[in-house]
């Protein structure tokens, strides 16, 4: 028997116990809301690259995605979807076969020949041109990051060399993904429950003389002791003056006396995040700096208080402007607002749509019940100390905004 021969027969006998993050009545309900969203737009074949919309439409979960990769190994895997046909296809090499066979309930997957690259390219244009799915428009999402231009330019040349039409289809499945189902909100309290755990390890940890990365690994292991996924981010850790960089990585710097301790992180269930962050001082909270914090965690009962199905974003957004104003927050805000939060894969957990109270972009989106969004206050605090960090996740239920970490205080808390 030789190697390849061998390797095949290997693969043919291995079967893990199923892991389908969701029933297959939901992924049904997925690909009919995907294809009704194809038509609406004149889409006929849709190819899917993003690791999120991978995994919406069919559990596709790895650790692997060539992000980032060598030449001979271009991310070319996906799965493509005809609006006219009631099942998709599930493109990649065979290295992945058992791991389609643990998360994915795919039924018709295509491995792309064995070669020195691993380039797919032209073995999907191929096989797409025989089943006549590329008599029409094709749409690629060109906002991915995967594939990375030159792979995507090489797939866009083979498409168009079989007659497709292709064209930008990156908000398809942004779009439907807005909309959450009820295991999906499921999913998200259920990260809540996880991040709320990371918060108070956060509380537990903090003191002079400990180190970011301290903090930011017993963060970690007690959300992984709740059942937690890793996050699509490294959280955020940051101790004094860091704070006032948002998106600085924890160090080996201790923390000081008498300084402010931010701790950004997303709890994380079947991929879905709920991004939540506190901050604590070290020492006595200066007056000043409870201040700060008190009139901001009050912004979260306005959000509640406002945000109901059928509000428009604008009008989120001038209730907003007129609280930070009237408790003169307003003019040292570092940002304030929210994005999307539902599923995420390194290297981001932002979701497709912002909500910015200094923005007109997306001021018109009305908000449903079935979105799910983050809040976010960031405040400049006196005598260049940093900031003051304090975000919550919040659901839209029918019957208005349920907050997923109240029971965490908003406040912030001497440690240490």
């Amino acid at each position: 028997m030789d190697s390849l021969t061998q390797r095949d027969s290997v693969l043919d006998g291995l079967y893990p116990e199923p892991e389908p993050a969701f029933t297959s009545a939901e992924y049904v309900h997925r690909l009919d809301r995907v294809r009704t969203r194809m038509a609406q737009s004149s889409i006929d074949c849709l190819f899917i690259s993003a690791p999120e919309g991978m995994y919406y439409l069919s559990g596709y979960r790895s650790a692997f995605m060539q992000g980032q990769n060598p030449k001979q190994w271009p991310p070319t895997s996906g799965i493509a979807v005809h609006v006219n046909d009631d099942d998709y296809i599930l493109f990649d090499t065979d290295r992945e076969t058992v791991m389609h066979r643990t998360y994915t309930g795919a039924r018709d997957v295509r491995y792309f020949p064995p070669g020195r690259t691993r380039d797919g390219t032209a073995f999907i244009a191929d096989e797409l041109a025989m089943k006549g799915w590329l008599r029409g428009t094709v749409g690629l999402e060109y906002w991915s990051y995967r594939p990375n231009r030159a792979v995507s330019e090489r797939f866009q040349g083979h498409i168009e060399a079989h007659g497709g039409q292709v064209v930008d289809a990156s908000d398809v499945l942004r779009e439907v993904r807005w909309l959450k189902s009820a295991d999906e909100m499921s999913c998200l309290r259920e990260a809540g429950r996880v991040g709320r755990a990371g918060l108070r390890a956060a509380a537990g940890t903090i003191r002079p003389g400990a180190m970011e990365l301290t903090v930011l690994g017993e963060v970690l292991g007690a959300m992984g002791r709740e059942g937690g996924e890793v996050p699509g981010v490294i959280p955020p850790v940051l101790s004094g003056p860091k704070t006032a960089s948002p998106h600085a990585l924890a160090s080996d710097r201790r923390i000081g006396a008498d300084e402010p301790v931010v701790v950004d992180l997303s709890g994380v269930s079947a991929r879905y995040h709920a991004n939540l962050a506190r901050t604590w001082w070290t020492g006595k909270v200066p007056a000043d700096v409870e201040s700060i914090a008190q009139r901001a965690a009050q912004s979260l009962a306005v959000v509640k208080a406002a945000l109901k199905p059928g509000v428009t974003a604008d009008a989120l957004a001038k209730e907003m402007v007129r609280y930070y104003k009237e408790v003169d927050l307003w003019e040292i805000r570092s940002w304030v607002g929210g994005y999307e939060m539902g599923i995420a894969f390194p290297p981001a957990w932002t979701g497709n749509y912002v909500f910015d109270p200094d923005s007109e972009i997306g001021c018109d989106k009305v908000f449903e019940a079935g979105t799910a969004i983050n809040f976010e206050n960031q405040f400049f605090l006196p005598r260049n100390q940093g900031l003051f960090f304090l975000i919550e996740t919040v659901l839209l239920e029918p019957d208005g905004a349920q907050l997923l970490s109240e029971e965490v205080p908003y406040r912030i808390e001497s440690t240490g």
